[in-house]
């Protein structure tokens, strides 16, 4: 057919008046010219251009109404050969084609070659309606399919049972003859009433016509879901063929809604089971109401015991009630699958959450330690041994990582819990959320661990926790330690957290430790039984029955405790440390005492004591020191302003590292450190590795009075790394000032030690440490026993002693104004004394006397260490007992700085 130019179909012009007498007036040597099939137009195909085809040869075609007249052909026969397109199904077979009359249509007029090309968008439309018609066609078709089925099985069922009635209805008419035959023998009766077997013929039929409707309805129900996803399904596809479309599949928005609601709704999944077990077991009653002669709450009932257990299908008798209760049977095992599916997936779900710590903690009055570092096994072990009077408590460790990673590391620690329950939970204390899991509003003590790492970084993240914090809106019950790396940053936490937080500078306190150790040998073991749990530690408690007593006599009124200060009330409770002896207590006020715990002492009835007279009068010696520092800390400017705090005038402090010269005085500047502010000390730089034994060689070693090993800037982060750098620097330290002192000396002095055998390398260097004190940084707990043993260093077990002091002020946070003044620059701090200095060779003094002599200096003796032996004994027990002492003897005390 012709195409229009708007793209549409028009029917072939009807021939001309003479067209058939032209067929028919056809000599016998006319040509007639058919293509092949290819070349036939479709309905929905655009017209073809007639190329030029292989033309197919036939006879003439004899005139059927006149063969003998022959009338000329039309005009336009000369002009323009015939080609008529058949289709390949129509096309004449060989012998049928002389008895053919073939039809000429109107010869297609000129058509113009840009003419022939049709528009994109003209034939994109045909082709859509196209579909769409192909689309009407197939619906129809699934239409007639469905219902026709439907009919089918509905007329089977109708057919079986209209069969089964009529074999009852014969049945029954043969019992009733029989049973008429028996009334007459009998003569009980001499006929039926007939009506009434017409009206229990009439109410059975009426309810055989219910329970066909009820199978109908049942079936009826079951299809409309499929014929449903059916006509979704080829919906979607219908508007997915269609590439101009943007709209989104009518299966998509189902499958998206249906997403939604069981990703929204928790008990989705067991309600969706439910309502399906219903549906099951209401369609299953309908049809086995249907096929079965029993009641519907019987065959509702009959259905569940089907759904409950597929076996109950076997005492089924005839064809229907086979076949349903089958099908029954099939979708209960369905439901029950899924049924234990999702309570499978509820169990293991409840599991993994238990596993992975997203359980909420129930607990009261617990200590709740926020983050991880390599300080959580110290502090974990002091906050075992502080509840270990009370039978026990309750940690819980909140961090972002993996709570079985977490237990699995906490049961490699080799300590005892002493009943301390350890509970570990993922989450990040930046939401509020995971905050809430581990209810820290119920919590007496928060501690908030410095991340290991960048500095900067670790305190801003301690920032961002005490924002968090203080957002809780419960609130707090308990306060929150917050430890900190840099000092910078301390102002701006306190200024968040306000009056709840209570920060510890790690490295401001191993910094200021580190210069008091290496001022007095051996106070680095002080600091770490003072600081512990295991010994003697601070505490403070009001004593009503102190009122009214001097400092002087308070002293000597704890057998099993040393007072050290005062927290006087109404001076807001401030913590007054060696107060002055006139000092009488008031009401209200608090004992700051040294004790084994909170419940090991009490005041007693007030012991005569001797006071006695001190031997001498005491100058403090100071005279300039020259001290040297291996390693470079980011704090390194604050060590430098306690040292000139400290030393005398005209001592040198020399610096070596691997930073070059020109970039210290840079960064000691940047850190805010005035280098013309110097007044005692004057700074000298020398560069190089620490682990070089030939660049320590080119220091003067022998003449320092004490060196300090730094745990460096540059490995820091891996305990490890810097501790094995700190050790081999010692051991090459020792190892050349050995080497540099007189050979005689060495075996005089290795003799008398005893302890190795003359000239060992360990004998040497205990000679060496004789001469100049070693301090070094120690990160890991496991290096301290390489040092303990040797002897050749005094040392500062860095983590160890931070997570102390955070435990100490977990426990009381009053300690930390107790511990700020014993590190600060002014005030007071804890001091070695010689014996010499209260008593007299040989002289036989209880400890109380003792006390009562430091007293005149203005100092608190705390406890002592005998001459021959390795560590200091603090509060001492039996303090009024006599014994003999010696001058060598040293005293532990609390003194003003001098």
């Amino acid at each position: 057919m012709p195409v229009e130019a708007d793209g549409r179909l028009t029917p072939p012009s009807p021939p001309p008046p003479s067209f058939s007498a032209a067929i028919s007036s056809s000599s016998s040597t006319r040509d007639w010219f058919f293509p092949s099939p290819s070349n036939f137009v479709h309905h929905h195909q655009s017209p073809p251009e007639f190329p030029r085809a292989r033309s197919r040869r036939f006879s003439t075609i004899p005139n059927r109404t006149s063969p003998s007249s022959t009338p000329p052909p039309p005009p336009y026969a000369t002009r323009r050969r015939r080609v008529v397109y058949f289709p390949h199904h129509l096309s004449p077979k060989p012998e049928q084609q002389q008895a053919l009359p073939v039809p000429l249509p109107q010869p297609p007029p000129p058509v113009d070659s840009n003419a022939d090309r049709p528009a994109p968008k003209k034939k994109h439309l045909l082709q859509h309606g196209t579909y769409f018609e192909l689309l009407r066609l197939a619906l129809i078709r699934w239409h007639f399919a469905i219902s026709a089925s439907f009919l089918i099985a509905a007329l089977a069922s109708l057919l079986h049972k209209n069969l089964s009635l009529r074999n009852q209805v014969v049945d029954l008419q043969d019992e009733i003859a029989r049973l008429n035959i028996g009334l007459l023998a009998c003569n009980v009766s001499s006929s039926i009433d007939f009506r009434l077997l017409e009206t229990a013929a009439v109410d059975l039929y009426a309810g055989q016509g219910l329970k066909h409707l009820s199978l109908i309805a049942s079936l009826a129900l079951l299809s409309i879901p499929l014929l449903v996803f059916k006509y979704i399904d080829l919906v979607s596809k219908s508007r997915s063929s269609d590439a101009a479309s943007e709209e989104v599949s009518l299966s998509k928005q189902l499958a998206y809604r249906v997403d939604v609601f069981l990703s929204v709704h928790p008990y989705s999944k067991p309600l969706a089971l439910l309502v399906a077990t219903l549906l099951l077991i209401i369609l299953g009653g309908l049809a086995l109401f249907g096929v079965t002669s029993d009641g519907l709450a019987d065959c509702l009932w009959l259905s569940w015991t089907y759904v409950a257990d597929s076996g109950n299908h076997a005492d089924s008798e005839g064809i229907g009630p086979r076949l349903v209760s089958v099908s029954i049977s099939f979708g209960g095992m369905l439901v029950f699958a899924m049924m234990l599916g999702l309570v499978s997936d509820a169990i293991s779900e409840k599991f993994d959450s238990l596993r992975k710590g997203r359980s909420e903690v129930v607990e009261q009055n617990h200590t709740l330690i926020l983050g991880w570092s390599d300080k959580l096994g110290s502090l974990l072990n002091q906050l075992a041994i502080a509840n270990e009077s009370l039978g026990g408590g309750t940690v819980v460790v909140m961090a972002e990582r993996d709570k079985e990673e977490m237990e699995l590391d906490i049961g490699k620690m080799e300590f005892d819990f002493k009943g301390t329950s350890v509970i570990c939970r993922s989450g990040s204390p930046l939401i509020l959320a995971d905050l809430k899991k581990v209810s820290v509003s119920k919590a007496r003590a928060i501690i908030v661990l410095a991340e290991d790492g960048n500095a900067d970084q670790s305190d801003a993240r301690a920032l961002r926790t005490v924002l968090s914090l203080t957002g809780v809106k419960e609130g707090l019950k308990g306060h929150i330690v917050v430890e900190l790396s840099d000092l910078d940053n301390e102002v701006l936490v306190k200024l968040v957290g306000g009056e709840l937080v209570e920060t510890v500078v790690a490295h401001d306190v191993i910094g200021r430790l580190m210069i008091q150790c290496a001022r007095q040998p051996g106070l680095a073991q002080i600091w770490e039984d003072i600081l512990g749990f295991e010994n003697c530690e601070f505490y403070i408690q009001k004593w009503p029955q102190l009122d009214g007593m001097q400092f002087e006599d308070v002293l000597i009124s704890f057998p099993d405790a040393i007072p050290c200060g005062v927290k006087v009330a109404s001076c807001g409770g401030k913590i007054v440390l060696n107060p002055d002896d006139s000092y009488a207590l008031q009401e209200g006020d608090e004992v700051l005492v040294i004790a084994e715990d909170d419940d090991s002492y009490a005041p007693a009835a007030l012991p005569t004591v001797w006071r006695g007279s001190l031997p001498k009068d005491f100058v403090v010696p100071k005279s300039a020191e020259r001290i040297l520092l291996c390693g470079w800390r980011r704090d390194m400017e604050d060590i430098i302003m306690v040292l000139d705090a400290f030393l005398a005038p005209c001592s040198e402090l020399w610096m070596f590292n691997d930073v070059p010269e020109n970039e210290r005085e840079k960064k000691l500047i940047d850190g805010g450190l005035d280098l013309s502010r110097l007044v005692n000390i004057s700074l000298v730089n020398r560069e190089g590795n620490a682990v070089i034994r030939r660049h320590l060689e080119s220091l003067p070693l022998e003449s320092f009075d004490s060196i300090l090993i730094l745990a460096d800037e540059s490995v820091e982060d891996s305990a490890i790394q810097a501790d094995s750098r700190s050790l081999a620097t010692l051991l090459l330290i020792r190892d050349i000032q050995a080497k540099r002192l007189p050979y005689r000396e060495a075996m005089v002095t290795s003799v008398q030690r005893g302890s190795f055998s003359q000239g060992s390398w360990i004998g040497e260097m205990q000679q060496a440490s004789d001469k100049s004190v070693i301090i070094s940084e120690i990160l890991d707990p496991r290096t301290k026993n390489l040092l303990s043993m040797s002897k050749i260093s005094d040392y500062v077990l860095s983590n160890e002693l931070v997570s102390m002091a955070l435990a100490m002020v977990a426990e009381d946070r009053q300690i930390n104004h107790v511990l700020e003044e014993l590190f600060a620059e002014e005030g007071n701090e804890l001091q070695i004394r010689e014996a010499d200095l209260y008593l007299r060779e040989g002289e036989e003094l209880s400890f109380y006397e003792i006390m009562l002599r430091a007293r005149q200096r203005k100092e608190i003796v705390i406890g002592y260490r005998l001459c021959n032996a390795e560590r200091a004994v603090i509060n001492p027990p039996a303090k009024a007992e006599r014994r003999r002492w010696s001058v060598k003897d040293m005293f532990v005390v609390i003194a003003e700085k001098e």
